[in-house]
């Protein structure tokens, strides 16, 4: 019983004040320890790194992720495939992932060593610490990833990965698909039925959940919907791009209570949007993760990128949000902590 008692995962703002002291190309910072508490996010944060933003911008963040302690798997387990395949896993203890939403979730299970393989681009602690790190695209083969020498293959799409995995299940690799676009708490259910953690991740799912109803009923007490760009270092073709409606962050954006721009914009997923068709959207909030704003190269480098930005009413206010990667751009634990760290930023803006 004890092993599923929520605990905060992290605190965020040791690891916000490395990630943004970007032109002084400071030290690598360890996150702060946990501390047994209840899973609820305290209010954003702008003193994180405050110093090393420029005027107006600000850290945004929710301090708060739930997890629970580590615990012995019950396996073998039986999980439901996204494509539709009922899978058998006998064993986890090598886990080749498919993106950081799902290591983010194996983490906040206590699991995270066993995290074998992971992509070259994972910002996760365990995705970086990961024995084996891979070119993970659309061509990546069942031979590749069967050199990795995994016990488990968690994919994280649909769209990349359904032909990957039943090859991978064919050859005798199990292989479970856990897609991207489906709600935080059901993603952490999967993830942690697919390792034999059912019952902790229940209750991880249960705190996601209770922090995003939080976040939805801060939105339903305000009527104004402010105007949120979410914009990216990467997406198209490697080119900066804007958040569109069947992203992780424009759903998040819409439940924090903004109106998303890449959805007003009918952007699909991660898209370019011209110069004047930034000007035009006129946000009033500027979203970046603290990954892409490394990317950029700082905040002359996201000017350069979007040079029209500067003349939006977000751009003129110096109101640049910087979010923690899972907690904006991915579907994952952090979730319910971003979305109540956004909602509260949002309503606490002044009137328009």
């Amino acid at each position: 019983m004890n092993s599923n008692r929520i605990l905060p995962a992290r605190t965020l703002q040791l690891a916000f004040a490395l990630t943004f002291a970007l032109a002084a190309c400071s030290g690598s910072g360890e996150p702060a320890a946990p501390v047994p508490d209840a899973a609820t996010s305290p209010a954003p944060s702008a003193a994180a790194g405050q110093g090393a933003l420029p005027a107006g911008w600000q850290v945004v963040g929710g301090e708060t992720v739930p997890s629970v302690a580590a615990g012995a798997a019950t396996l073998p387990a039986t999980v439901h495939s996204d494509d539709g395949v009922d899978v058998q896993v006998d064993d986890a203890s090598r886990i080749v992932a498919g993106g950081d939403d799902i290591i983010a979730v194996i983490e906040a299970l206590g699991q995270g060593s066993q995290v074998f393989a992971a992509p070259t681009n994972a910002t996760t602690d365990a995705g970086r610490a990961a024995p084996h790190q891979f070119l993970f695209n659309r061509t990546t083969g069942v031979e590749g990833v069967l050199s990795l020498g995994g016990s488990l293959f968690l994919g994280n799409s649909l769209r990349r990965h359904s032909d990957l995995a039943e090859k991978l299940r064919a050859v005798g690799q199990d292989a479970v698909i856990i897609d991207d676009l489906q709600p935080a708490p059901d993603k952490v259910r999967k993830v942690a039925t697919a390792i034999g953690r059912a019952e902790a991740g229940a209750a991880l799912a249960d705190a996601v959940q209770k922090q995003l109803d939080e976040a939805a009923a801060i939105a339903a007490a305000t009527t104004r919907k402010p105007r949120v760009i979410h914009v990216s270092a990467t997406g198209a073709g490697g080119n900066p791009t804007v958040a569109g409606a069947d992203s992780a962050s424009g759903k998040l954006i819409a439940l924090a209570g903004g109106l998303n721009i890449g959805t007003e914009a009918g952007v699909a997923n991660f898209s370019a949007l011209s110069n004047e068709g930034v000007v035009a959207a006129a946000p009033e909030v500027i979203l970046v993760t603290a990954h892409d704003l490394q990317l950029f190269g700082g905040a002359d480098g996201l000017w350069k990128a979007y040079p029209t930005l500067k003349q939006t009413p977000a751009g003129q206010a110096g109101r640049v949000w910087v979010m923690p990667d899972l907690q904006l751009k991915y579907t994952s634990v952090g979730s319910g902590a971003g979305a109540l760290a956004l909602a509260r930023a949002l309503a606490a803006l002044p009137p328009a």
